[in-house]
């Protein structure tokens, strides 16, 4: 198993109480590997993984959705994750 391609994406934990509403964001790291695609808590077999899009929000990132088998995941990015979405179709969806 070696690596392809890293992605980093952001995980916004809200949390509120009766005077206050207090986020925080998590960085974190996808990483694409030739037999899978693993994020914090998820593992996708690489065959599982049917396509990957990117749909671009007010210009300050946008959301990256990872299209599987059992359904879609959305991710949060703060940069454009094309060279992630490049590396996935040339090395794994040839």
């Amino acid at each position: 198993m070696y690596l392809i391609a890293e992605q980093q994406y952001v995980k916004v934990e809200r949390i509120v109480s009766s005077i206050s509403q207090i986020d925080t964001e998590h960085q974190r790291t996808m990483y694409l590997y030739n037999e899978k695609l693993v994020t914090k808590h998820r593992e996708f077999p690489i065959q599982d993984v049917t396509d990957m899009s990117y749909r671009s929000i007010g210009g300050k990132g946008g959301l990256l959705y990872v299209h599987t088998t059992n359904g879609v995941y959305s991710y949060t990015v703060k940069t454009s994750p094309l060279p992630f979405l490049n590396a996935f179709k040339k090395y794994v969806k040839k």
